[in-house]
């Protein structure tokens, strides 16, 4: 006797008629639902455009669609019946009458769910783990056989063996002992080697150019993860839109393969604009203009102008105009060739700087998460401060490094950032020799469902170790104070008293922020922050003044990344004067 564990009735108007659907499947609750979404009677049913011929054709292709979800769940044994007033849908033509139909009836008995009882599969590399589902004892179902098919394949690729595939399976199920044996014979095929590599797609990006940054060598052993690093590295230049390598479907020449690189590029040309608002700091303005193929090499130029201080309260006007050129796979596939330079003019509080500046050298992008640079580097600046009017002219030989685990750089909710960088330096005129370090240090950790609520900290450091104070020029020094730093204090209020009762910056800085951040709808989310900023003369963080911050915030998430407004207030510090400094900016704090 069947026994229906779920049964559906839904009515609705058809095309002709009236009709009723009628849904009786005896399995548990979730294959109830699974047999449900797979079923495209049910769809067509409800459709009130469908006509009758839709429906009989949406019936026959339902039971292998059916037969192949209760496989899936390891039901081997079912039996399955559509009937349409009556008839079962196999019966029926699907072209003849036009007439609307009064009853749907699919009825589903799943039969037992069976176990796996002999598990093979081979030859497989030494090594190679099976999915632990895929053995005698488990529940059975299509899912880890394919599993398992998958994971010799790709073992095999792995090793050089580019055509694998499976060249025989024998599925039995055995309905007394409820049981299923699966046993899968592998053929690896021969070990292969890359062999020509061609290009599709490329207009203004020199083909052999992109061949270049791939890396596909002809004669080395073809390796899955090799070819994809080598898209990522082709799209990871910007000036695709889309990238695709595909193996040939026939082995070439002393087991070769012949691979295809398949490029959409992107329109070359890009500008943007920005704006940042603080009621202390004032307005400012950033610009940018980008060529994604200068030369047709895949490397890209980049112009930016920024103009800060605009009505500001604590300083003048800044402007800075600059450049950045980078060229992929110079030196080696990973290693880009980068040359950046510019000019800016600043008006601070407690200084005034004339400065230009260049550098070049090679950053490698070790993975997605990882990359390093080293470079050498000229610059020149005329800076007033309390000290006098003093020329610096310093050769630096900059080396830094990154590494990002967050899940979303724009607005993360999990993992965190490291950015690290040392500065050994040579000066002339009344420059100093020395080294400067800096480290930029970030993480986050969300909670609860769909991590609504994040903590987010950040640690900051920086030290100039070698020369005096008024052997640094003022840009090189350090302040405490304002929107990068300590919200909430004057934009920087907090550096080094001189004897004349004047402020200078210092030579190390040590800042740490930290943020609850809560999400409040789909879009709007509040913050609460606390930052704290020091400022010391000396190179090791001792002997300092400090000061600190706190406040709230709102953030408006637009998709690519929320709009930011936070309100500070000074909380302790020499230069607490008790009011408050708002923010206003695209992204958040850190």
């Amino acid at each position: 006797m069947r026994s229906i564990i779920a049964a559906a009735a839904l009515m609705w108007a058809g095309t002709a008629t009236g009709q009723q659907v009628q849904l009786a499947i005896a399995a548990d609750e979730d294959l109830t639902e699974a047999l449900r979404a797979a079923s495209l009677t049910v769809e067509a049913a409800n459709d009130p455009d469908a006509a009758r011929r839709d429906i009989v054709a949406a019936a026959q292709a339902d039971y292998q669609r059916l037969l192949a979800t209760l496989y899936e769940a390891g039901h081997f044994g079912p039996t399955i019946s559509i009937e349409l007033d009556g008839v079962e849908a196999a019966a029926l033509p699907v072209v003849g009458r036009d007439e609307g139909l009064d009853v749907v009836r699919i009825e589903v008995v799943a039969g037992p769910q069976f176990l796996f009882g002999a598990t093979e599969i081979a030859p497989v590399p030494r090594g190679t783990e099976l999915p632990e589902r895929f053995a005698s004892g488990a529940p059975a179902g299509t899912e880890p056989i394919r599993q398992a098919a998958v994971t010799a394949i790709e073992a095999w690729r792995a090793r050089g063996h580019a055509k694998a595939e499976i060249a025989a399976e024998q599925i039995t199920a055995r309905h007394p002992a409820e049981r299923l044996d699966a046993r899968l014979s592998v053929a690896p095929g021969p070990r292969l080697r890359y062999g020509p590599v061609f290009v599709d797609g490329a207009d203004d990006v020199r083909e052999g150019r992109i061949s270049r940054i791939a890396d596909l060598r002809q004669g080395r052993i073809f390796d899955p993860d090799e070819v994809r690093e080598a898209a990522r590295r082709l799209q990871r230049t910007g000036a695709f839109s889309s990238v695709a390598i595909t193996e040939a479907e026939e082995i070439g020449p002393s087991e070769t393969l012949p691979m295809t690189i398949r490029v959409a590029e992107r329109l070359p040309r890009r500008f943007g604009v920005g704006a940042e608002i603080a009621s202390e700091e004032g307005l400012g303005l950033t610009a940018f203009w980008l060529h994604r193929n200068l030369t047709g090499f895949a490397d890209s130029f980049r112009v930016d102008g920024e103009i800060e201080g605009i009505g500001g309260r604590t300083s003048g006007e800044d402007y800075s105009l600059s450049f950045a050129y980078n060229r992929p796979a110079t030196f080696n596939p990973e290693t880009d060739l980068f040359v950046n330079g510019g000019v800016e003019s600043l008006d601070q509080p407690n200084f005034s700087s004339d400065r230009a500046y260049i550098e070049t050298g090679a950053r490698r992008i070790v993975s997605d998460e990882f990359r390093y640079s080293y470079g050498i580097g000229y610059d020149y600046s005329e800076t007033t401060d309390a000290l006098g009017t003093r020329e610096f002219s310093n050769l630096s030989f900059p080396l830094a490094a990154t590494y990002d685990r967050r899940d979303d750089p724009l607005n993360p909710r999990d993992g965190y950032y490291v950015e690290a960088g040392l500065e050994p330096f040579y000066g002339f005129r009344t420059s100093g020799t020395g080294t400067i370090f800096e480290a930029d240090l970030r993480g986050y950790q969300g909670f609860g469902e769909g991590r609504r609520t994040v903590v987010a900290a950040r640690l900051q450091l920086g030290s100039v170790i070698g020369p005096d104070i008024d052997e640094v020029p003022g840009e090189t020094l350090y302040f405490s104070g304002g929107g990068g730093t300590v919200r909430g204090q004057e934009f920087q209020s907090l550096g080094v008293e001189t004897a004349g009762g004047d402020t200078i910056g210092g030579r190390s800085f040590l800042g740490l922020s930290t943020e609850l951040r809560r999400d409040v709808t789909g879009n709007i989310g509040v913050v609460g922050f606390f930052d704290y900023g020091r400022i010391s003369e000396d190179s090791g963080f001792s002997d300092g003044r400090d000061h600190t911050g706190a406040g709230l915030g709102l953030r408006y998430d637009t998709g690519i990344g929320p709009i930011r407004l936070d309100v500070g207030f000074p909380v302790s510090g020499p230069e607490d004067d008790g009011g408050a400094a708002v923010y206003i900016g695209i992204g958040q704090a850190f």
